[in-house]
């Protein structure tokens, strides 16, 4: 397993301070914002750790980003025992830094139960071999990532990203708002289906929202776009594997009123649906250049 992996997984753990509330430290992964991909997998993880009914696993979340967080300071994750019923459990996350929430969470837990079975198709796409990662990519145009993010964009990430659909943040051109994107953990995982449903989570964040910018030939790297996620959707369709391949098929059906809507599709690589996501974010052109 990878250094950076294994700070994952610790930064994913989190430190119980009192019943029902934990502590999770902060990564910064170049903008001094806190990554979004972080406050989801931390307060999931907050909300499985309180769940009795070993049997349940987490089927959904929706999230809300209320407030930047602060990369440099750690998180506290405050859980409301909302409900523990006789199929389903629920539980609330509240995530605060300096006595604000910063981010909130619903999320459900269901056993194992017989019922209809259906499925989308998987899109016909390559296989992620031959394809560059997203670091090599990155690293083909070090002279143009700004001085003050380049170690940190550069830096091994634990999750092993392969585009298939090409798409250029420092060259951007119009396109489809559509995008295929390999991924997996960047090493083994413990065999613990909750850790991989907090790290699928975690990665589920990646790539998303910039799907909508595709067509208006826009990219997060311009100085006078300001972005950042407004809320969160991830449902699991069943037990993941994040070591293994996956791919994720994204998609924006709309942007206006200086937001855009993406959704996602991820795929094991034999061509089970494990997971499907949906998320709005600020699409915010800024005249002032801030």
């Amino acid at each position: 397993m990878s250094r950076v992996l294994e700070d994952l997984l610790e930064l994913l753990k989190l430190e119980p301070i009192e019943e029902n509330l934990f502590r999770g430290r902060s990564q910064d992964l170049g903008y001094h914002q806190l990554f979004g991909g972080q406050v989801l997998g931390q307060a999931l993880s907050a909300a499985s750790q309180t769940v009795t009914h070993s049997e349940r696993h987490v089927h959904s979340l929706h999230g809300y980003f209320l407030r930047p967080g602060d990369a440099s300071l750690p998180v506290v994750y405050t859980v409301v025992r909302v409900r523990d019923g006789g199929s389903f459990t629920t539980r609330s996350v509240t995530a605060i830094q300096k006595g604000q929430p910063i981010f909130t969470l619903m999320a459900s837990f269901q056993g194992d139960e017989p019922g209809f079975d259906h499925q989308a198709k998987m899109p016909e796409v390559p296989g992620p071999e031959g394809f560059p990662s997203d670091l090599e990519l990155l690293r083909r145009k070090t002279d143009l990532i700004p001085e003050r993010v380049r170690d940190k964009l550069l830096c091994p990430k634990p999750i092993e990203i392969r585009p298939v659909t090409q798409y250029d943040p420092f060259d951007p051109k119009p396109g489809e708002p559509l995008k295929y994107v390999w991924f997996r953990a960047d090493g083994p995982l413990p065999d613990d289906t909750q850790v991989h449903k907090y790290v699928l989570a975690y990665a589920s964040d990646f790539n998303l929202i910039t799907t909508a910018l595709q067509p208006h030939g826009a990219s997060f790297m311009k100085r006078n776009m300001q972005m950042a996620s407004l809320d969160h959707a991830l449902w699991f369709h069943g037990n993941v594997r994040v070591n293994d391949w996956l791919l994720y098929v994204m998609d924006s059906p709309w942007a206006g009123n200086a937001r855009g809507l993406a959704r996602g599709q991820i795929f094991s690589r034999d061509g089970r649906l494990v997971a499907s996501v949906a998320q709005e974010g600020l699409m915010r052109l800024r005249q002032d250049g801030r």
